[in-house]
């Protein structure tokens, strides 16, 4: 190795000897180290001077505020995005949150061409304006005497909007369920939580729950889409652009003939089906009664009567049919045993025997036939109409539109109609269908054992008042000088 090498080799171990003895012993010492993070600074306390510019500070949000729109007997709650909160109202039995339980049940969303969002409103010099400035959007509220908020919204840019009803599913004992429902030309009903959709003209929409509803109705008919969907939500909007909007809130019980009062076909929430005409003169009917005898089960007593006796001239000839066909009875026997190798003669010796005696075979089922409509009209009252929850009748029965809690009236209803069928003639000669007959007043007081006991004590009168006037008839009949009941 040459002298230069050599050189510069002792020159490099020399060097990293001075380095090392210096970091070992001269150096400051080592501070522990800790994890980066972001420094936290109190911009209140720092001089003006020294604040970070080029920092990127979040917007904040602005804080929805309640605002209150009260009048005789209502109180209106929403905030300045337009979410009504709370409703309250004398004339419902139910608080509004016990009722709807959602915090946002109805907002309004709008679409100025960026697609629905909520839009945040202020208090303008008047209590009742409020505007939103981008979007020069103006907002009117007015309280009306029947406690029906309206808020009218204009604008001078075109914009879509959307109403979003909220609430949580729930069914009660007595059957009652929560339902989003609409009204078209007919009421339609959606259990919470189903997914559904489509396009009609909407009259009102909102949440129907235990006889108390929340809706939004407009002046008039709108041409809408409508959306439930499995979050509980349920939204109607429009497809079309326009630059004004009058909606109106409306919280209430549905008690029939205060809906009608407000118009707007919201008394259409009270579901009486197919059979509504029936069902609203039956109503009718009821509350007449009640005006002058306040017991409802009373009511229903005077107008099975009344019902009885409006239908009885085309029942007289069912009973008058149904005596002649006693009276061929044997005739028919007879004529059963004769020819029972030969249905076919059996058949045709019967059918000139009926035609002779003027007897119909049928004739038994008309009185069936004519309580069939109001049968189910009565149902449909006791189980719709509001005015006859909790309406007692008489010691164990304390509400006519629950179920007998000890099914006096479905057993005396079964016994009746044992003895209707009793005394009914009729032409079944076949074993097994007169076993199915024996039983079906059993199976139909089964079946009534859990319906309103409003509805037994209906059939139960009706059926000992048909009675009465069959025997009238019969005895009138043995007598050849019929009684006009």
């Amino acid at each position: 190795m040459g002298s230069e090498q050599r050189n510069a080799l002792i020159a490099v171990v020399l060097s990293g000897l001075i380095l090392f003895g210096w970091q070992q012993y001269f150096s400051p010492p080592k501070m522990d180290s800790a994890p980066v993070g972001p420094v936290s600074v109190d911009k209140s306390t720092q001089p003006l001077d020294q604040v970070n510019h080029s920092e990127t500070v979040a917007p904040i949000e602005p804080v929805a505020e309640d605002l209150i729109v009260r009048g005789s007997g209502v109180a209106v709650t929403f905030d300045n995005y337009l979410t009504v909160k709370n409703v309250e109202n004398l004339q419902a039995a139910f608080r509004f949150e016990d009722t709807i339980e959602a915090k946002s049940p109805l907002k309004i969303e709008f679409d100025f061409g960026k697609g629905f969002q909520s839009l945040l409103f202020t208090k303008g010099a008047e209590g009742n304006t409020f505007f939103n400035e981008a979007h020069d959007l103006k907002l009117t509220t007015a309280l009306n005497d029947d406690g029906v908020l309206n808020f009218n919204l204009t604008s001078t840019k075109n914009f879509k909007y959307r109403l979003v009803f909220k609430t949580e599913p729930k069914k009660l004992e007595n059957g009652q369920e929560k339902v989003f429902a609409f009204y078209t030309d007919e009421l339609n009903r959606f259990v919470v939580g189903e997914e559904e959709s489509g396009d009609r003209s909407i009259k009102w929409a909102g949440i129907d729950f235990n006889y108390h509803l929340f809706a939004t109705y407009f002046d008039k008919p709108e041409d809408l889409l409508y959306k439930t969907s499995p979050n509980n939500t349920f939204s109607i909007f429009s497809n079309k652009e326009t630059t004004q909007l009058s909606y109106n809130v409306v919280f209430v019980k549905k008690e029939f003939n205060y809906l009608t009062g407000l118009g707007h076909h919201l008394n259409n929430s009270v579901d009486f089906g197919m059979w509504g005409f029936f069902a609203v003169w039956i109503l009718k009917g009821l509350q007449f009664f009640y005006k002058f005898l306040p017991n409802y089960g009373v009511s229903i007593i005077l107008l099975t009567l009344l019902v009885r006796l409006i239908t009885f001239p085309l029942q007289y000839k069912s009973f008058v049919s149904m005596k002649k066909l006693q009276i061929i009875q044997p005739e028919l026997t007879k004529i059963r045993e004769k020819f029972k190798d030969d249905p076919t003669r059996m058949q045709k010796e019967s059918m000139d025997l009926f035609r002779k005696s003027g007897a119909n075979p049928l004739g038994g089922c008309l009185p069936l036939l004519l309580q069939m409509p109001v049968f189910f009209a009565f149902y449909k009252v006791l189980h719709s109409a509001v005015e006859l929850v909790d309406a007692p009748f008489i010691l164990w029965i304390h509400d006519l539109s629950n179920k007998d809690p000890f099914y006096v009236l479905p057993v005396l209803m079964t016994l009746s109609m044992f003895l209707q069928q009793k005394l009914t003639p009729n032409t079944i000669t076949d074993p097994v269908q007169k076993k199915v007959m024996m039983f079906m007043p059993l199976i139909f007081g089964f079946i009534m054992k859990d319906l309103p006991s409003g509805l037994s004590l209906y059939i139960f009168v009706s059926t000992v008042f048909g009675i009465l006037q069959q025997m009238m008839v019969f005895n009138a009949s043995n007598k050849s000088t019929p009684v006009v009941v």
